[in-house]
């Protein structure tokens, strides 16, 4: 299966959950994503025009006027040229932006393998908690599929802090000031998510790794 096969696919199964749960009445007081309205609000977190965001991300500006005003939904293509040119993460994208005055004593359980899947060609995400709106922090596993720095198009940078820890096989963290480090199961890193960083398995398999993005 293609990874836009793989992509769509759960986009489906996403959807066809949140409508089950909406109809039990489970999912009453769980608001919508709202892609375009988080890819808007990016994009003016940089101080880009649309004209300056076509010429990053390689879309079209009229294509992304219309994904801003929820006028269509990417495809898996345009969701990596979102990624790479604005120069962000898939979890940042598909996660609600924070709101103030949130009311307390909230809790979400995600039980294992059931978390919001989004692959890239590098990553291959599982966003957890994912019926909590405006969290203070965005924990998600990843799968890292890339085995080299090369493999990525630039440096990932967004804002806040983050935190790592290894699950499973071994890594190599590059930051942008530091050298390189390996890592392995157990081994954590936290760091300033404005500098450059990526993250590749260096080991056979490829590695598992918590994050917990502020």
């Amino acid at each position: 299966m293609s990874e836009q096969a793989h992509f769509l696919r759960k986009e489906k199964e996403a959807v066809i959950i949140q409508r089950k749960k909406t109809q039990s009445g489970a999912g009453a007081a769980m608001e919508p994503l709202q892609l375009g309205k988080r890819v808007k609000a990016i994009r003016l977190g940089k101080s880009l025009t649309l004209e300056e965001a076509s010429q990053l991300t390689g879309l079209a500006r009229s294509t992304l006027s219309k994904i801003e005003n929820e006028q269509i939904s990417p495809t898996f293509a345009a969701v990596t040229k979102l990624v790479n040119g604005l120069g962000i993460d898939i979890p940042q994208l598909f996660s609600p932006a924070g709101r103030k005055g949130a009311t307390g004593g909230r809790r979400d359980i995600t039980l294992k393998g059931t978390g919001t899947l989004h692959p890239t060609p590098t990553y291959e995400h599982e966003l957890l908690a994912t019926e909590l709106s405006g969290k203070k922090m965005i924990p998600y596993k990843t799968t890292i599929c890339a085995r080299s720095f090369e493999e990525y198009q630039d440096w990932i940078r967004h804002e806040g802090e983050e935190f790592m820890l290894v699950l499973s096989g071994k890594v190599r963290l590059y930051t942008e000031f530091y050298q390189p480090a390996d890592m392995e199961e157990g081994d954590s890193a936290y760091y300033d998510a404005s500098m450059g960083h990526v993250v590749i398995s260096t080991g056979k398999e490829d590695a598992r790794i918590l994050w917990v993005t502020t």
